[in-house]
């Protein structure tokens, strides 16, 4: 069996790389991060262009596989924009017959930290076409920079898919100031708001399981992207820095802590890459996996993996020393950007909890 990557998936790999380095160097990361928006809408068209967004659409050409390694490219050069939420949103979508390229922000409880309220927070009402939601949707990542929202909303016959339009008189849209500069959270408060019903009925269940398993999987592939820069920053720096007339990476205190940054980026990117391989799996072929396997594949490679980026981020700081606590310095945002994910859809200690149940009620 191969396990790597088809060389389709490496072109894109390449191209990917070079077109986000062009793109989204550090000094261009840093203006749209203090930017109003926070992003160059833009980028979202070349992307769009570029066929990149809506890989898993019956027309798409890809799968989830495809989209892990844009996913991890965009990690990589933490991209500002909403591509990791339309690709969550991507199984609502496409049951919906909506357009999967529309940059999408995802409204759901599930994406929220572990401790938030179960259950929609939103209500709709009406029936057929004629559909209205209304609630208040805290913490909802990427939506000012949304084109349409998939909310999740109770109906009288249990929960539903929605898809709204962020703009209009019975709609509030809120961006927060957040840790993450580069990923914009904020609340989106509907009124008896116009919506489109993405699904209803019993096949909603399964689509929000969908999207929690593309969630934890996304945000583990995004998480390793920028667990590897930050380890390519501390090595470049400890090769070229030099103290006492020798290179800082020549003192173990320096190396080891380097060295465990790459064994803890290598384990994240292992599972990651499996939770890929599920995802994409269980919608292709979803005999071939069982949705047990799927929830612990992407339930440890999120806990892992943005685990990792933190620890690699706190490791870069560490070894750039005064360089990398200074605000011009390109570290400090990938910082952000790992905290933000490790928070995003449950701690890692949630995400453990969620795997020993299944191992634990499998025994």
């Amino acid at each position: 069996m191969d396990f790597a990557f088809s060389q389709d998936q490496q072109q894109l790999r390449t191209a990917v790389r070079r077109w986000l380095a062009d793109r989204v160097p550090p000094e261009r990361l840093a203006e749209l991060a203090d930017s109003p928006g926070g992003w160059d809408p833009t980028s979202w068209a070349e992307l769009v262009g570029l066929g990149w967004v809506g890989l898993s659409a019956p027309d798409g050409g890809g799968g989830f596989l495809d989209e892990a390694v844009l996913l991890e490219e965009a990690g990589y050069a933490i991209l500002p924009g909403p591509l990791l939420t339309t690709m969550v949103a991507a199984p609502a979508l496409v049951a919906g017959g909506a357009d999967p390229t529309r940059a999408t922000a995802l409204a759901w409880p599930a994406w929220l930290p572990a401790g938030a309220p179960a259950g929609p927070t939103a209500v709709a009402t009406g029936a057929g076409g004629g559909w209205t939601v209304t609630g208040v949707l805290p913490d909802v990542p990427d939506l000012g920079a949304a084109q349409q929202a998939v909310v999740v909303a109770a109906t009288g016959s249990g929960p539903g898919l929605f898809l709204v339009e962020p703009a209009g008189p019975t709609v509030d849209v809120r961006v927060l100031a957040t840790t993450d500069a580069t990923r914009r959270v904020g609340r989106l408060t509907l009124d008896a708001t116009p919506a489109a019903p993405l699904s209803l009925g019993p096949a909603t269940a399964g689509l929000v399981e969908a999207m929690r398993r593309r969630g934890w999987a996304a945000l583990a592939l995004e998480a390793v992207g920028v667990a590897q820069r930050a380890l390519d920053l501390a090595a470049e720096h400890a090769k070229v820095r030099e103290q006492f007339g020798r290179a800082i990476g020549s003192y173990q205190a320096v190396s080891h802590r380097v060295a465990d940054v790459y064994v803890r980026t290598e384990l994240a990117r292992s599972l990651a890459y499996r939770a890929a391989w599920c995802v994409a799996t269980a919608e292709q072929e979803p005999d071939a996996v069982t949705a047990a396997e799927v929830d612990v594949a992407c339930a440890s490679a999120k806990a892992a993996a943005t685990e990792a980026a933190v620890f690699a981020c706190e490791a870069a700081i560490q070894v750039l020393g005064g360089t990398g606590m200074t605000w011009d310095h390109v570290v400090h945002r990938y910082y952000k950007r790992a905290l933000a994910n490790e928070s995003a859809a449950g701690s890692p200690a949630a995400l453990r909890a969620v795997v020993a149940e299944h191992l634990l009620g499998a025994a």
